[in-house]
């Protein structure tokens, strides 16, 4: 190239993003030592001009810390979420800061002033969103954040984690399928969220291969937790030719469907098969024991915070997306049709 080397240039030459060559220039130690010594090779070797070194700012915090931001605090969703999360970032030193959303998709204005003066050096968002304003002014401060269960469609090249939604949701309707089930309902989570759309997908796809006509009466959207499941199921039970079998969203809203089939006198699994997503502990516990779609929700928290210490570290990953496997765990709350049904 002409004229002085640019720390683009040098970022280039190097593989690394332009925000990792000015941490190792300006001596930050959150970069791995491989990726430091081979900026500072390049960085001799081209004859790149160090700027003028200024005093240090003082730390506003002694510990590293992570923000998690979380749509919920109050389910085994969550808080199987969360352990995972926790185990990684104590094994790194890290502390975690929690914010939860709640009904609103990202966190509140004063969030962002917030993380900039404890000094967080990285966020998850799990099944939380941030604003464009929001995600704009990390990439500024050179913060990265990753995204655990999207809500909308993300940029591909934005790291994130997830789960074998449509997988999950076709093995699910597949073994109701196989027990002879013919009107199968889906009580699905919100309707424009991307693990919804996929399990739905899924769900879809078994009906089709198994030769079964969708019945849109058939299919419903909650917010996975209890109270939807009970409320679909009741409407569900009230249709002229109600259904079998019925693939929950989530496991609370499973056990909704138990409270629902139980106050019209119906057995589980005898007059109606129940499949949920998620196993949660509680799972095994029910009365049948469910039958759940299980998504490593520990180990999605667990594999989010490593991505996130590595980018924090300036490292590449080796891919942006992960997605961890589902697998159907079959207990009683499912069994063969009856003859009639």
């Amino acid at each position: 190239m002409t004229g002085k080397p640019t720390l683009a240039h040098i970022a280039g030459l190097a593989g690394v993003s332009v925000p990792t060559v000015s941490k190792v220039l300006n001596g930050h130690r959150d970069v791995a030592a491989s990726t430091r010594e081979q900026v500072e090779r390049i960085v001799a070797e081209e004859g790149y001009e160090r700027p003028q070194r200024t005093a240090p700012r003082p730390r506003r915090s002694r510990a590293a810390l992570l923000d998690l931001v979380i749509n919920e605090l109050d389910s085994s969703w969550a808080t199987e979420i969360l352990a995972g999360t926790e185990e990684v970032a104590r094994e790194h030193g890290m502390h975690l800061v929690l914010t939860a959303v709640h009904k609103s998709p990202t966190p509140d204005k004063g969030w962002l002033e917030s993380l900039t003066a404890r000094g967080t050096r990285g966020v998850l968002l799990v099944l939380a969103d941030l604003s464009a304003r929001q995600r704009t002014e990390l990439q500024r401060l050179s913060i990265p954040f990753v995204v655990v269960d999207a809500l909308g469609r993300q940029d591909p090249a934005s790291p994130s984690v997830g789960a074998t939604n449509w997988h999950g949701g076709y093995s699910a309707v597949q073994h109701l399928v196989a027990l002879g089930h013919r009107r199968i309902a889906v009580i699905g989570g919100p309707e424009q969220m991307m693990c919804t759309k996929a399990r739905l997908a899924g769900y879809h796809a078994a009906l089709e291969v198994a030769g079964i006509a969708p019945d849109p009466r058939l299919v419903r959207y909650g917010d996975f937790r209890h109270e939807q499941g009970y409320l679909h199921t009741k409407a569900l039970l009230a249709l002229p030719s109600p259904p079998t079998g019925i693939f929950a969203g989530s496991d609370l809203q499973a056990l909704g469907a138990y409270q629902a089939l139980h106050e019209h006198h119906l057995r589980v699994p005898d007059d109606v098969s129940v499949v949920g997503f998620d196993d949660l502990p509680f799972a095994p516990w029910t009365a049948p024991p469910l039958t759940t779609v299980r998504q490593p929700l520990r180990e999605m928290g667990a594999l989010a915070t490593r991505m996130l210490i590595s980018l924090i570290r300036g490292e590449q990953l080796t891919a942006p997306r992960a997605e961890l496997a589902t697998n159907l765990v079959v207990r009683g709350s499912t069994a063969t049709v009856k003859r009639g049904q």
